[in-house]
């Protein structure tokens, strides 16, 4: 396993991070089998453990706090808030009255008296940066939370950031947590560029696209990912985007053949080749879904291998623009680009 340094804060991690998304209703794992992942990922090396509070409506954290019992030490411990839990009008965002609500119960659920890194899962429009960083801020001078950052912030929303903290005198973001695939490359464009210019963590999810880039998916098979019976529209071949995914899904396992790996070495090599990012979080399902990932922890690509990755999906390119999070509201509502 390899290590690097989590933006400037000087906290090792490790280059697989282990995502909990799964654990629970949305991947069906089990209390038993979640401890099992845990349990291997940590004898792996792995010490990044990501969560967030609406996996499962916080079934995730606690599952995740009692595989980790014991060892809190040894885990950097990151979880995110402001997706709704629930019906309630005020039980998501990123107010200062929600936020610390909801680490309260995040803490809870979990078993900890404190997180390594409280994330904003979103950003929210309707609430000023500085009232999200200056609650973020108190909570990190409680004890409660050592550091905050953000996920899935538009690179201008994560500039605007920065400069809210230096102008109201309070902590700031020190890490991001992006899409990123060799499929999906856009923020290469944008948002990798920020977060080098202002050292931020970069924690990349979504790093096998879906199980696009599993080695699951290929020409002539049927998709039975579980990914594909969730979102179906994601794998319809009948779509150009999908079309063309499935197109560079065909190059990229000539690359990796030629190269002698897998394509979840490949895929998992490539996003931790580029220097601004800190590591891949990886969300096995299973212990064997865990075991092929982590074939990948010692994955360097030589440069021919990357040039030819370039070759089949362009830097900064997008394959399926339409499935990004970071889109600014304008772009998505009529009503915000006219008069």
């Amino acid at each position: 396993m390899q290590y690097r340094t989590l933006g400037r804060t000087g906290v090792q991690v490790s280059t697989l991070a282990l995502g909990a998304m799964n654990f629970g209703s949305i991947g069906r794992t089990t209390q038993d089998e979640a401890t099992a992942i845990v349990d291997a990922a940590l004898e792996a090396g792995i010490n990044l453990i990501d969560t967030a509070d609406m996996y499962g409506e916080g079934e995730s954290e606690e599952m995740v706090g009692k595989a980790v019992a014991g060892r809190r030490d040894d885990i950097v411990l990151a979880t995110k808030a402001t997706m709704p839990m629930g019906d309630e009008r005020n039980h998501r965002g990123a107010s200062r009255r929600w936020l610390v609500t909801e680490l309260d119960n995040s803490l809870r659920r979990l078993g900890v008296d404190h997180v390594d890194l409280y994330q904003i899962h979103r950003w929210d429009p309707t609430v000023s940066d500085e009232e999200t960083l200056s609650a973020l801020t108190d909570l990190q001078r409680a004890g409660k939370i050592r550091y905050f950052g953000s996920s899935t912030f538009p690179a201008y929303r994560l500039v605007q950031a920065q400069w809210a903290a230096r102008e109201h005198h309070v902590g700031r973001y020190v890490t991001e947590q992006p899409s990123y695939s060799i499929l999906q490359r856009g923020i290469e464009s944008h948002v990798l560029p920020v977060t080098e210019e202002y050292g931020l963590g970069v924690l990349a999810w979504s790093p096998l696209a879906s199980g696009w880039l599993s080695g699951a998916v290929r020409e002539g098979r049927p998709v039975t990912t579980s990914r594909s019976k969730v979102l179906p529209e994601r794998f319809d071949l009948t779509i150009p985007a999908n079309r063309a995914r499935l197109d560079a899904v065909e190059q990229l396992a000539v690359i990796a053949d030629e190269a002698g790996l897998t394509m979840i070495q490949l895929a998992l090599g490539f996003v931790t080749a580029h220097p601004a990012v800190t590591a891949a979080i990886i969300g096995p399902r299973t212990t064997e879904h865990l075991r092929t990932q982590l074939a990948a922890a010692d994955t360097v690509l030589s440069a021919d291998v990357l040039d030819a990755i370039d070759a089949v999906v362009a830097p900064g390119t997008d394959l399926a623009a339409h499935e990004k999070f970071d889109t600014p509201p304008a772009l998505l509502d009529p009503a915000l680009r006219r008069r």
